[in-house]
């Protein structure tokens, strides 16, 4: 075993100690916990999809105190104007105006998890400047640059409320790795737990179960190039790769039929070449987190959902059944082109 196979298998630990210390504060999340931890160590930024008071405030503080630096938490309303996220200005008692760093730079190169709960009620201006840091790790003020090279930014959406709400754009969903879903679990005595143990509404306590900087955030990006350029990936799973993203751009082609659909009208566009990259980026953590060092047909599949719904685009008169059709166009897919 060389050194950097050594060290592949040491970061694997921790990252499944990070698994399971998380375990500790929220429960009935295992899949959902998987895909964060395969998001932080692809370096990826990551849309949270679920209903209100599922736990995903405490998911990821519960990932802050893991992984160690700061933790912030921004939420998204009409009036949010974007040097919000940098700094803000108030009167002090004396009357004289006062500047002071916003939840992005208060913390400067210390942040690594930024929380933008309810994305989509800020507006198209704020979600620019998001897009920002999320490409470049920096943003701009007081004629200055400021760099975040350990950051990762989640965000979520409400999806209940529709009034005063701003639909995040096909450049921005982009950006995010994956979108993952977080629900109230299945599971009854679970269910039963979190609404009647006195233990699950002490938000802090909860979050002190969690054993802390079990992996420093400051390694996360070697540690993601490593897992990059150490994981093999054959010819025969770029060619499945190749052909799953020519399915989402060309569905009809692949033999996918969905019934009430036009499938030949579906699509106003599939992944794009950043998107179908990122999905093999996730599959060789998943591969890691899985003690393998080539990535497998069902490396893939373990992702596919999470990383392409997000980023395939439907006509207008589809698009209102987004979360039906993406899900079932995606499992033909699946279904349709052969793995190797």
């Amino acid at each position: 075993m060389n050194r950097s196979d050594t060290d592949l298998h040491d970061w694997r630990a921790r990252a499944l100690h990070i698994e399971s210390e998380i375990g500790k504060a929220v429960v009935g999340q295992e899949s959902a916990v998987r895909q964060i931890t395969a998001a932080l160590f692809a370096r990826g930024h990551v849309l949270l999809e679920g209903s209100v008071g599922v736990g995903k405030t405490i998911l990821l503080r519960a990932f802050a105190r893991a992984i160690g630096g700061a933790y912030a938490r921004v939420e998204g309303t009409v009036d949010l104007m974007p040097n919000e996220l940098l700094y803000h200005t108030y009167i002090d008692q004396n009357g004289k105006p006062r500047v002071e760093p916003g939840p992005l730079l208060k913390n400067g190169e210390a942040l690594s998890i930024f929380f933008f709960n309810e994305m989509n009620r800020a507006r198209p201006q704020v979600h620019a400047l998001l897009l920002r840091v999320m490409a470049e790790r920096s943003a701009s003020a007081f004629a200055r640059d400021y760099y975040f090279p350990h950051l990762t930014v989640f965000a979520d959406r409400n999806r209940v409320e529709k009034e005063e709400t701003f639909e995040i754009s096909s450049a921005a969903r982009d950006r995010f790795l994956m979108e993952i879903s977080i629900e109230t679990p299945d599971d009854p005595t679970i269910q039963r737990a979190l609404i009647t143990d006195p233990a699950f509404h002490d938000v802090d306590a909860l979050i002190a179960r969690v054993a802390p900087d079990i992996v420093n955030y400051q390694a996360l990006n070697a540690i993601a190039a490593t897992i990059q350029n150490e994981l093999q990936v054959s010819e025969s799973l770029q060619n499945y790769v190749y052909e799953l993203w020519q399915a989402t751009r060309n569905p009809g082609a692949y033999g996918v039929v969905i019934n009430g659909v036009q499938i030949n009208a579906l699509m106003l566009a599939g992944a794009s070449p950043r998107g179908i990259s990122q999905l093999l980026r996730a599959a060789r953590v998943i591969a890691w987190l899985k003690d393998r060092y080539f990535v497998a047909p069902e490396d893939v599949q373990d992702v596919f959902f999470e990383t392409v719904a997000h980023r395939v685009f439907f006509n207008p008169v589809y698009e209102l059944r987004r979360a039906e059709l993406a899900h079932e166009l995606l499992r033909q897919i699946l279904n349709k082109v052969a793995a190797p």
